[in-house]
């Protein structure tokens, strides 16, 4: 049997499961003081190893087979048409079925949550939320707003263009409130979570926040709205001039 899968998603998962270093990455380091966290949060997180996902995985064969977006795939009776975005994965697919009007959307598009969407060590220039809204855009033109979408979390649902909307209009929001709080006064990632999420955020969700707080802050510095200073291997994000 052959696995199909997009470049992206492939190239991607073979340099996750090929870590399985047990020591915490400088890179990682170097964000992890980079968005502000201080020594004992650096120290619990260190403690917790590096590169676990390889081990709890079956490996990957050595070839597949490519989709790209537009590509159709016949199984069984049915066609379906590939449909790429990219943000919270760099090439996911989701799967239309233009016929019988339905989406398998995984984690591209979520009824109830929105999907993480971070900035991670292997390429910390990146904007994966310019990505993620770019996405937003694509699938609200290339998909009808009444098919009945699949998500990889929750119950199946209509109203995709709704949905669609309302995820945009938050992230937009988030980034607006950020903006105007960093307009007011200099500020680092991890003092950013207050703006960013409706919970207080523990030890267990820190990683996942600090990569979701940096991606709105690298949108902000893309937009050139805020401008980004390193103070001894911390950033501190103003105002743009």
């Amino acid at each position: 049997m052959q696995l199909w899968m997009t470049r992206g998603e492939m190239l991607t998962a073979r340099m996750i499961v090929g870590d399985t270093s047990e020591t915490v990455p400088d890179e990682a380091l170097v964000q992890w003081r980079g968005a502000g966290w201080d020594a004992e949060q650096i120290e619990t997180q260190k403690s917790g190893g590096w590169g676990r996902f390889g081990l709890v995985t079956y490996p990957l064969p050595r070839s597949y087979r490519r989709i790209k977006d537009g590509d159709l795939l016949d199984m069984g009776a049915r066609q379906w048409r590939i449909v790429t975005g990219s943000g919270h994965s760099p090439e996911h697919a989701c799967l239309w079925n233009e016929r019988e009007g339905v989406l398998v959307s995984g984690d591209q598009v979520l009824p109830r949550i929105s999907s993480n969407v971070s900035v991670n060590i292997t390429e910390p220039d990146a904007d994966p939320l310019g990505e993620w809204l770019d996405s937003i855009d694509k699938l609200i033109a290339t998909v009808p707003a009444d098919v009945i979408t699949c998500p990889a979390h929750g119950q199946p649902f209509r109203g995709l263009h709704v949905r669609l909307t309302a995820l945009r209009d938050e992230h937009r929001m988030r980034l607006y409130n950020l903006s105007e709080a960093i307009a007011k006064a200099p500020m680092r990632a991890v003092d950013s979570f207050p703006l960013l999420f409706n919970r207080p955020i523990g030890p267990e969700q820190l990683g996942m926040a600090t990569g979701e707080a940096l991606a709105h802050l690298k949108r902000l510095e893309v937009e050139g709205r805020i401008k980004r200073e390193d103070r001894d291997g911390v950033w501190w994000y103003h105002a743009a001039a």
